[in-house]
C-alpha cells in the first residue's frame, strides 16, 4: 500500500514540475514546438494524401479482377490501383485548374480595363445626387483613372521598395511548400504500399503496450473516427461534383457566361461545408457582373434556387445521412474549426465532430441501457404472457 502511495506522489510531483517548466520556459518550448511542427509538415501532408488516395485505391482494388487468384494479378493489384488513384486525383486537379485559370485571368484583365470607364460614369451621378462634397468631385474628375489603374497594376506586379526581399521570401516559401508536398507524396506512396504491414505492426505494438480492454476501446474509437472521415470525404466530393455539374448545366441553359469555369469553381468551393457554395457563388456573380449585370442577377437567382435544392435534397442525402450529424452541430463545427485553423479547420472539424457525436451517443445509450433494472425490461414480456 505504501508503495502505491509513493508512486502516486511521484506522479503528482512530476506533473507539477513539468507544468512549471513549461510555464517558465514557454518561449523556448514554443520555439522548439514550432520547429518540430515545421519539420513534420511533410509527414502530415503524406498522411493526409495517403488517407485520401487510399479511399480511391481501395475502391479500385475491389474492382481490379476481384475473382482472380493468379500471383501476377495479386502482386500487381496494389501498385496498379495506387498509380490509378494518384493519376485520377492529378487529372481532376489539372482539369479544375485548366477550367478556372484561363477564364480567371481573362476576367481580371477585363476588370482592369472596365474600372476606369465605370468610375468616370459614376462621378457625374455622384455630383447629381449631391452626397459627395464638390471639392472631392472636382479632384476625382481631374484624375486620369486609366493611367492610375495602370500605375497600380505596375506597382503590384513589379513591386516598390524592398522588392528583392519580397521576391526572395515568396520564392523561398513556394519552394519550401513544393518540397514539402513532393516529400509528402513520396511518404504517402510508401505508406500505401506497406499499409497492411504497418497496420499489423501497430496492432501488435498496441497489444504489448496497452491492456486488452483499453486496446479494444482505442480500436473502436479509431474505427469511428476513420469511418466519419471516410464518409465525409466521399460524401463531400460526391456532393461537390453534383453541385458543379448542375451549376454548369443550368448556366448553359440560361446562356450565362463562364459556365465551365464557374461550374468548376462552385464544385471546388463546395468541398468547404456550408459556406463553400456561397463563396463560389459570390466570386461567380462578381465575374459575371463585369460582363452583364442582368446575367449576374439571373445567376444569383439561379444559385439561390440551386442552393435550396442542394441544402434540402442533395446534402442531407449524400453527406448528412452518412455522417448522422444534426445541422446545428455541422454549423458549430464549421464555425469553430474555421476560427481555429481556417479552411483546413472547417474540413477537419465536421468529421471530428461527427465522430465525437457518434461516440457520445453510443456512450449515453449504453449508460441508459445499463441503468434500466432487469425486472423493467422483462415487464412487457410478462404482461404479454399473462
Amino acid at each position: 500500500m505504501l508503495r502505491l502511495k509513493w508512486k502516486s506522489v511521484a506522479k503528482i510531483v512530476a506533473t507539477i514540475l513539468a507544468v512549471y517548466l513549461c510555464i517558465h520556459y514557454w518561449p523556448n518550448i514554443s520555439g522548439l514546438l514550432s520547429k518540430l511542427l515545421s519539420a513534420a509538415a511533410p509527414v502530415a501532408i503524406g498522411l493526409a494524401v495517403a488517407y485520401a488516395v487510399n479511399i480511391l485505391m481501395s475502391f479500385y482494388e475491389r474492382h481490379y479482377f476481384p475473382k482472380a487468384n493468379k500471383k501476377s494479378v495479386l502482386r500487381s493489384r496494389r501498385p496498379v490501383c495506387m498509380i490509378g488513384a494518384l493519376l485520377t486525383l492529378l487529372g481532376i486537379i489539372a482539369l479544375v485548374i485548366g477550367l478556372i485559370a484561363p477564364q480567371l485571368v481573362k476576367c481580371i484583365i477585363m476588370l482592369i480595363n472596365e474600372i476606369p470607364p465605370a468610375i468616370e460614369k459614376l462621378i457625374p451621378k455622384l455630383e447629381q445626387i449631391g452626397i459627395v462634397p464638390d471639392d472631392i468631385i472636382t479632384s476625382l474628375s481631374t484624375i486620369n483613372w486609366k493611367d492610375r489603374i495602370g500605375d497600380i497594376v505596375t506597382a503590384v506586379t513589379s513591386g516598390l521598395g524592398g522588392a528583392f526581399d519580397v521576391a526572395y521570401s515568396a520564392v523561398s516559401s513556394v519552394f519550401t511548400g513544393v518540397v514539402n508536398i513532393v516529400i509528402g507524396i513520396i511518404f504517402a506512396i510508401y505508406l500505401l504500399i506497406e499499409k497492411d504491414k504497418l497496420i499489423s505492426q501497430f496492432k501488435r505494438l498496441l497489444k504489448r503496450l496497452v491492456p486488452e480492454q483499453k486496446a479494444q476501446k482505442f480500436t473502436y474509437v479509431w474505427a469511428e473516427i476513420s469511418d466519419c472521415f471516410h464518409d465525409f470525404i466521399v460524401g463531400q466530393c460526391t456532393e461537390a461534383v453534383i453541385l458543379g455539374v448542375l451549376c454548369m448545366l443550368g448556366m448553359f441553359i440560361l446562356q450565362i457566361p463562364y459556365a465551365p469555369m464557374i461550374g468548376a469553381l462552385m464544385g471546388f468551393t463546395a468541398l468547404i461545408p456550408i459556406v463553400g457554395g456561397l463563396i463560389g457563388a459570390g466570386i461567380g456573380a462578381f465575374l459575371i457582373l463585369m460582363e452583364s449585370p442582368v446575367k449576374a442577377l439571373i445567376f444569383i437567382i439561379f444559385v439561390i434556387i440551386l442552393q435550396q435544392i442542394e441544402g434540402n435534397l442533395i446534402y442531407p442525402k449524400v453527406v448528412g445521412k452518412s455522417l448522422g450529424l444534426p445541422g446545428i452541430w455541422v454549423l458549430a463545427a464549421v464555425t469553430v474549426g474555421g476560427g481555429v485553423m481556417g479552411i483546413g479547420g472547417m474540413l477537419i472539424g465536421v468529421p471530428l465532430t461527427a465522430a465525437a457525436y457518434r461516440l457520445l451517443k453510443a456512450y449515453v445509450n449504453k449508460q441508459e441501457a445499463s441503468a434500466i433494472p432487469p425486472e423493467q425490461e422483462q415487464a412487457p414480456a410478462t404482461e404479454t404472457n399473462s
